[in-house]
């Protein structure tokens, strides 16, 4: 496993310990201490999650904003410097809806976040909890 591997985890380890506390002002903190232009984009993507699918509670998970239903995640944010990528991900898990056929995307690179990118990201909320 990468250093960086590693420390994600770590990171899961002690979000599985923090009970109640893994809650929003645990994900805000995450997004706090992202650099740009992660950190914009993570903080834009809260906003549009809070308010286009407030059903999703925002909890930590390996360490990334993540939004989860019945404990489940949904969809997460992966800061692109996390493991030294050239952009973020906003990424979708099993409990999203997004089935389309035999095959259909589950992740989606991120390098800037604009008025289309945004309209994309609601639509594909929209989806993702039914």
């Amino acid at each position: 496993m990468t250093d960086g591997e590693k420390a994600a985890m770590r990171e899961t380890m002690e979000e599985r310990g923090a009970g109640e506390a893994n809650d929003e002002s645990r994900v805000l903190a995450k997004i706090a201490a992202m650099s740009e232009p992660d950190h914009s984009m993570a903080k834009r993507l809260h906003a549009i999650i809070k308010a286009t699918a407030p059903a999703l509670s925002p909890k930590t998970w390996y360490g990334m904003p993540a939004y989860a239903k019945d404990d489940k995640v949904v969809c997460f944010f992966q800061s692109g410097q996390k493991f030294k990528t050239r952009y973020a991900t906003l990424g979708f898990q099993e409990k999203a809806r997004l089935d389309e056929g035999q095959m259909w995307p589950v992740a989606f690179a991120l390098k800037g976040m604009g008025a289309s990118e945004e309209e994309m990201i609601v639509v594909l909320l929209k989806k993702a909890i039914g």
